[in-house]
């Protein structure tokens, strides 16, 4: 991997970064030279983690729940303390234990959950990260959903969080530039190569039959892999995307189209 895409120095934080998208993500910004951290809320699966990518020297465990302020803002400050100041943040994870389900059927600690692991886990490690970032800029990537741009039956609740992320970006995309601090956001769909998504293509609830419904739709054959999205993290990360921000980009295979 040469040019731009590189990120030789650069330190990035991946929270969320424990499994799934998350640490695909942690894998390929390590294959472009990067300091890599990622966190999450569990320390047995951090282990599990790293020995998935292998141990690399330049890979890293921090953990802390994103979605407690107090505990989101002690885990940055060990990063920086330990690593430096943090080039690129990469705010993901936090899948709700809630399914797409309809509107009428979600409880109310639905709607708390959600909330706490699909939206505050992205803003409180950015506001822990923004003043180690100020002086030196960077980049801030939010992993959202594509049914934030496109009313989906079944994701009234994710994709009105899905929505917030995008006015989220746009907003402090405005706030930060006069730091040199660019924040994009990821817009995806159902993204094959997790474990997230063997469970969710198994068994025959009404989630998991919408899911199979909406896979066989792709224009292209098949849904993104885990990979095509990494490598669009990468991109927004890295010097090759310094005029873009404050965008949303959708990897969802032609799956729809629009939005805003």
């Amino acid at each position: 991997m040469t040019g731009f895409s590189r990120m030789d120095g650069r330190l990035c934080l991946v929270t969320g970064g424990t499994a799934g998208i998350g640490l695909k993500i942690a894998e390929t910004l390590l294959d472009a030279g990067a300091t890599v951290v990622i966190n999450g809320r569990d320390i047995k699966r951090g282990a599990i983690a790293l020995e998935k990518l292998e141990h690399n020297p330049r890979a890293f465990f921090e953990v802390g729940d994103c979605s407690d302020p107090v505990k989101s803002r002690e885990m940055v400050e060990r990063v920086v303390e330990a690593h430096g100041a943090i080039s690129a943040l990469i705010v993901s994870g936090g899948a709700a234990q809630c399914p797409p389900a309809l509107f009428k059927d979600l409880s109310d600690k639905d709607f708390l959950e959600v909330y706490q692991t699909q939206f505050l886990n992205r803003v409180f490690p950015i506001r822990a990260s923004l003043m180690h970032m100020q002086e030196n800029g960077g980049s801030i990537v939010i992993l959202g959903t594509d049914a934030g741009r496109h009313a989906t039956i079944g994701e009234a609740l994710h994709g009105s969080i899905g929505s917030a992320k995008i006015m989220l970006t746009k907003t402090l995309a405005r706030e930060f530039g006069r730091w040199h601090i660019r924040v994009n956001c990821l817009a995806l769909t159902i993204t094959s190569g997790t474990e997230a998504f063997d469970a969710v293509m198994t068994g025959e609830a009404w989630a998991q039959k919408i899911f199979k419904k909406a896979v066989e739709r792709f224009p292209f054959g098949q849904p993104p892999e885990v990979e095509e999205v990494a490598r669009v993290a990468l991109f927004l990360a890295s010097d090759q995307s310094a005029q873009i921000t404050g965008q949303t980009i959708s990897v969802n295979g032609g799956l729809s189209f629009g939005g805003w």
